[in-house]
């Protein structure tokens, strides 16, 4: 069964950090590029970072470059985003996907990906 499992979210103060994890079952995980998005209320969800199968490129939407960086270990089946200088538009509700070949795991309406885990970003 493919999973993908979102962790690491929490409550932050601006200026903050988290680290985010995607932990990855049931599918060839080195194969396939990793990408996070973000939903915040009332918003339509966006791409904030993706990441090459081997890790050799990586992208970032303009509001996160600088601060946010995308990482993986295939040994570990996991992704992760590493979320430096929070901001208070930084909180969503964020979860991440897989792709090889312009097929992605993960489809349809972004709230049926999974739960995701939530950053907030207040003080």
């Amino acid at each position: 069964q493919v999973q993908l499992v979102e962790s690491g979210g929490g409550l932050v103060q601006p200026g903050g950090s988290l680290r985010l994890s995607c932990k990855a079952s049931g599918f060839t995980f080195s194969s396939y590029a990793m990408s996070w998005y973000r939903q915040a209320p009332g918003k339509q969800h966006q791409l904030v970072a993706a990441i090459t199968s081997g890790g050799e490129a990586t992208s970032y939407a303009d509001s996160v470059k600088g601060r946010f960086t995308i990482s993986r270990a295939n040994a570990e089946n996991t992704a992760y985003l590493q979320m430096n200088n929070l901001k208070p538009e930084d909180t969503a509700v964020y979860r991440c996907n897989a792709a090889r070949q312009g097929v992605f795991l993960k489809i349809g309406d972004f709230a049926s990906w999974g739960p995701g885990t939530q950053v907030t970003v207040s003080s």
